[in-house]
């Protein structure tokens, strides 16, 4: 499946094309390029999903956690300062790719193997200007 992302303003209606075509799946992981837009994507569907607390890059913090309206939880991983797959141990992967919230997950390329059978994986591609093809499998 693809859904195309002609420019910002057509974000929220692929990110609800995104999260029907999931259906009861909540392990995404996100695979693009430097500034292909994944935490642009996430901070749309974490709107879309009602999160309550603004959404940022994980980068330095590794895990960022948000509550939704209804007190739920929504937990981003963004996987790009870890040096090996042991360093993910740590923090307690298991529980992420296990639990019931939605986990959304960037550069997840050092896991690939930890990851469940149902993750939905999208790989973005960037197109001539601000256009964006989401490939899901």
């Amino acid at each position: 499946m693809r859904i195309i992302i002609k420019d910002k303003k057509h974000l929220p209606a692929a990110v609800r094309k995104l999260l029907h075509a999931a259906g009861n799946r909540k392990i995404f992981a996100f695979y693009g390029a430097m500034g292909a837009g994944k935490t642009t994507i996430i901070k749309s569907i974490c709107r879309e999903l009602d999160a309550s607390d603004t959404v940022t890059s994980p980068t330095f913090t590794l895990v960022n956690e948000y509550k939704t309206s209804s007190g739920e939880s929504i937990f981003h991983i963004d996987f790009y300062r870890i040096n090996k797959q042991e360093e993910v141990y740590d923090f307690g992967i298991e529980e992420y790719l296990t639990g019931d919230s939605y986990c959304f997950m960037e550069w997840p390329e050092l896991i690939e193997e930890l990851l469940p059978q149902e993750t939905f994986k999208i790989k973005i591609k960037v197109e001539a200007g601000d256009q964006r093809i989401l490939e899901i499998s």
